[in-house]
């Protein structure tokens, strides 16, 4: 399977009162290509059972769940992961999801955690932020000059994650991005139409080649 296109990621904020489903199947529809679900909070059941759902979407758009930050819950739901630097490691994640899953790393603005990354198993290595995000304030770490280095040196698909718009999107796609992963610009919006608009839009990026 080709890593390429708009990477959906979920926020519990953004998502609550019911967002999650319609929100998510309009991002679905728009063409995103992998979805991630994140939610740091700890009732197993509810994450359980909104996972299972999103998984279903997923297969019915032909698109990718991606679980972040529980090897556990992805091994259960037999779907692919992303861990962060602290999220634990990815050889055994890696061991525990078998070699068809896709398991994504979180690689900061380092070229070393991507290496690290890649000798582990990673299916994709993320780096970020690019740019201002709402989900981690703080200064951007990474760089377009990263980008172009990274895409230079592996063959693994490149996320490009933290801030990510419309308008910036196709700068990174155009230095090496495999994939641009979207939160606040994809799910932000008053109305699931909305977001299958903006999925749309994103999406379209990729289809120069």
């Amino acid at each position: 399977m080709k890593l390429r296109g708009l990477y959906a990621i979920t926020d519990s904020q953004l998502l609550a009162d019911g967002k999650l489903l319609p929100y998510v199947e309009a991002a679905l529809d728009g063409g995103a290509r992998l979805l991630q679900y994140r939610d740091k909070s700890d009732d197993d059941a509810r994450r359980l059972r909104e996972a299972e759902a999103l998984r279903a979407l997923c297969e019915r758009y032909g698109a990718t769940l991606i679980i972040n930050d529980d090897a556990e819950l992805a091994a259960r739901l037999g779907v692919g992961v992303h861990l962060g630097q602290t999220d634990g490691s990815l050889s055994a994640a890696r061991a525990l999801l078998g070699r068809q899953a896709i398991v994504g790393a979180t690689c900061h603005a380092q070229l070393e955690l991507a290496e690290q990354a890649v000798r582990e198993g990673a299916s994709y290595i993320a780096f970020g932020r690019f740019f201002q995000s709402n989900t981690k304030p703080g200064a951007p770490a990474a760089t377009l000059e990263l980008l172009e280095q990274a895409h230079a040196r592996f063959s693994q698909p490149i996320v490009a994650i933290g801030g990510v718009t419309l308008e910036n999107a196709p700068e990174l796609i155009a230095r090496g991005a495999s994939l641009v992963a979207v939160i606040h610009a994809l799910f932000s919006a008053s109305s699931a139409a909305e977001v299958a608009k903006r999925a749309r839009a994103f999406s379209e990026l990729f289809a120069t080649p």
